[in-house]
């Protein structure tokens, strides 16, 4: 019986020695890759950089247009799959009765995470720009970006709810509690950290996302920024912005990259430093949401 639990143990450390190693091997070519656009590139970042438009000539180039269009296209992106995804997940989760109709959503939910994204650009090029007419817009490519995620939103939001014990909703019912009452002030207050991790997955996933982008017509030169969304005078809310021409910070790297003078190398590199600054920043920034919601549920 010793041995027996002997080897069991070696196994152990073992597995644990091959999972530490697999880390490792994933975060060391990161820190490389993340280290090496950091030399390549810190010369350019400037503020020039950041409020500069692109140009032909590789010192005078800035990303104010790639990163402008880029967080304009992730709020619409963010605008609509967030409170889709998380109310499908709801709904599926806790008022949907099961069913073959229910069983046949979920299988289709899970394959849509792993198609291509073109074939979303392909879907969003016929069914956004030219049946609904929004054109190779900032809204058609939020829209398409939506799509590409949504899945990934309902399923993190599915899994999140249901980690929350079942003793949790008897409770509530058991008080007078209705299924609403139940949902809002216990399974979406509970779920929460695990709903807002999916939900940032997703949207660095979108912010990387080229294929789609292109397929529905952005630009890989421009010089100019959408209207703004806030006005001076009344109504002072514009929503001009969202049917602008735009480009993104994935779209400007591959115009940099795909030139041969090495001062547009550098610029990529910068440009790419930038966009995997913003997705840490992104993560960042859910891992201490999740910390406070943690904190407000436990007090």
């Amino acid at each position: 019986m010793r041995a027996l639990i002997a080897k069991h143990k070696r196994r152990d450390v073992l597995f644990a020695l091959l999972g530490l190693l697999a880390l490792m091997i994933g975060i060391l070519t990161f820190a490389a890759l993340f280290v090496d656009m950091a030399l390549r590139g810190f010369g350019r970042l400037d503020l020039d950089f950041f409020t500069s438009f692109p140009s032909r000539h590789a010192g005078q180039a800035g990303i104010l247009s790639a990163w402008v269009g880029s967080t304009l296209v992730m709020a619409v992106t963010a605008a609509f799959a967030v409170p889709l995804g998380v109310a499908a997940g709801v709904y599926l989760e806790e008022y949907a009765r099961k069913n073959w109709v229910t069983d046949l959503i979920e299988i289709n939910i899970t394959n849509l995470a792993g198609v291509p994204s073109i074939v979303y650009g392909l879907l969003a090029l016929g069914l956004f720009v030219y049946q609904f007419g929004l054109g190779q817009s900032i809204l058609s490519a939020g829209l398409t970006l939506a799509l590409l995620i949504l899945p990934v939103v309902i399923v993190a939001t599915r899994e999140a709810i249901r980690s929350i014990p079942q003793i949790i909703r008897e409770g509530s019912y058991a008080l007078g509690a209705t299924r609403w009452q139940t949902v809002r002030y216990h399974i979406l207050p509970y779920s929460s950290a695990g709903i807002l991790t999916g939900i940032i997955i997703g949207m660095a996933r979108a912010i990387g996302e080229t294929a789609p982008i292109i397929t529905i017509g952005a630009l890989t030169f421009i010089a100019f920024l959408p209207p703004a969304p806030l006005q001076a005078e009344p109504p002072y809310l514009s929503f001009e912005w969202l049917l602008s021409p735009f480009t993104v910070m994935p779209i400007q790297m591959f115009n940099w990259t795909s030139r041969p003078e090495a001062a547009f190398q550098a610029n990529a590199a910068a440009a790419g430093f930038v966009l995997v600054a913003m997705t840490l920043a992104m993560n960042a920034l859910a891992i201490w949401l999740r910390y406070r919601l943690r904190r407000n549920i436990k007090w």
